[in-house]
């Protein structure tokens, strides 16, 4: 139990740090200071940079699940869960109560040139999400809230452009609009995509 504990509190204390200044700023020695714990104490652990890193973005798929995806999927099905999926996805970390912005966000970034064990988590999670995402827009089709023809691809791949700009609007640029603008884009996209105005 207590190695389970000195394991969350390790975790705990990487990705606020990763939220704040991405995978760079997670160092062994940082965390090792920040949790009282010594460099060999810490490697215990996780063996490696690279194991600390995986439970990092293991960490952050499992917060975002029980603040994204699991109360979206209270939602009904079709155009109103895609809303609310794609609204809770707009500026989760700071309601998961990180102090930065989304670490696989920062990660994304780090490591777009990069290979390796952590590179390939990262794109798994990014995969699990679109999956997430054209399976809700396809049901959405279904149910007849967006039109049949609607290209499913296309509808994703925009979302995850507007999800970027509102995260680099709210960390980068300090935009107080960047909420707003997100959800008019949103509206504005499955407006096209034939999505009923009063349902919006």
């Amino acid at each position: 139990m207590k190695a389970e504990r000195t394991r969350h509190r390790v975790i705990e204390e990487g990705l606020q740090a990763m939220s704040r200044g991405g995978l760079s700023s997670v160092t062994i020695g940082r965390l090792a200071e920040a949790t009282g714990l010594s460099k060999s104490g810490l490697f215990a652990h996780f063996q490696s940079r690279e194991a600390l890193e995986v439970a990092l973005i293991e960490e952050t798929a499992r917060i975002a699940r029980r603040h994204i995806v699991e109360p979206a999927m209270q939602v009904p099905e079709g155009l109103p869960r895609l809303m609310a999926l794609v609204g809770r996805w707009f500026g989760w970390s700071a309601r998961a109560g990180l102090c930065g912005g989304c670490p696989a966000a920062a990660a994304m970034f780090e490591l777009d040139d990069m290979a390796g064990v952590v590179r390939d988590r990262l794109v798994a999670l990014d995969d699990e999400w679109r999956e997430l995402l054209r399976a809700n827009v396809g049901r959405a089709m279904e149910l007849g809230h967006l039109r049949g023809e609607t290209d499913v691809e296309q509808i994703v791949w925009e979302l995850w452009g507007i999800y970027l700009g509102h995260h680099s609007a709210m960390r980068f640029r300090r935009d107080r609009q960047a909420d707003e603008r997100a959800q008019t884009a949103l509206i504005a996209l499955l407006r096209r995509s034939g999505a009923d105005p009063s349902h919006l």
